[in-house]
């Protein structure tokens, strides 16, 4: 397993536990909203190689509770599974990023029980996923195939989207809400322009139309929120 990139401490990416955060190159979307588009086409020369990586995870018991893994698209890797059973092995929770592409490798890390923690990405409506994800189409049964196994309780998870103004609208959110109804927690975050954004023109709404879209959310699930806004 290359690793492409390490963040040694977040108090972040993994809710109510300090963790690193390991990033994985390669990704099977296109999204112009990236922020770590540098990663997708999978040509980052490594950062360090597993057993490097180890290293690092050794020296790092009692004071961190986890890793995040993330991308790219951390299931792309067929090796992913080995990876984690070794970090589950030396003691630490796994937190997983995904875009839920890829239901038959995230079933076998839930019945595993190899991962404490699953982040997954809906990136729009059904009807507007392609054009999202910056593809000339999609089918969106696998995305939908890991929504049903996440909200059948496997493992703690949320859901999230990223919010442009080019590619979300209210109706978008409806849409949303009734795609993953009964969920436990879905965020709503904000665009934000970084150097390795694609596209530089893209726009976060207003933070009161974040809002109304959280509004919109909430009669179908337990908790929608915003992340990175000021909800007050």
């Amino acid at each position: 397993m290359d690793i492409q990139g390490l963040q040694k401490l977040t108090l972040l990416d993994f809710p109510e536990h300090t963790a690193c955060t390991v990033f994985l190159g390669g990704c099977d979307f296109r999204c112009s909203f990236c922020h770590n588009f540098e990663l997708v086409e999978g040509h980052v020369p490594p950062y360090m190689t597993e057993d490097e990586f180890f290293a690092f995870l050794g020296r790092r018991h009692g004071l961190l509770d986890g890793v995040a893994i993330t991308g790219g698209e951390p299931c792309l890797r067929r090796d992913l599974p080995d990876f984690i059973r070794r970090i589950k092995a030396s003691g630490f929770l796994v937190k997983l990023d995904t875009n839920g592409n890829h239901p038959e490798l995230l079933r076998l890390l839930l019945d595993e029980r190899l991962v404490d923690y699953v982040a997954m990405d809906v990136k729009n409506s059904p009807a507007k996923y392609a054009r999202t994800i910056g593809l000339e189409s999609f089918d969106v049964s696998k995305v939908d195939e890991s929504i049903r196994m996440l909200l059948s309780g496997d493992a703690e998870y949320e859901f999230r989207t990223t919010v442009s103004d080019r590619f979300h609208t209210a109706e978008d959110f409806t849409e949303i809400g009734k795609w993953i109804e009964g969920a436990e927690r879905y965020f709503i975050q904000a665009f934000t322009d970084r150097d390795m954004v694609p596209d530089h023109s893209l726009k976060a709404p207003p933070a009161e139309v974040l809002r109304e879209y959280a509004a919109i959310v909430r009669p179908f699930v337990k908790r929608a929120e915003l992340r990175g806004v000021d909800d007050n």
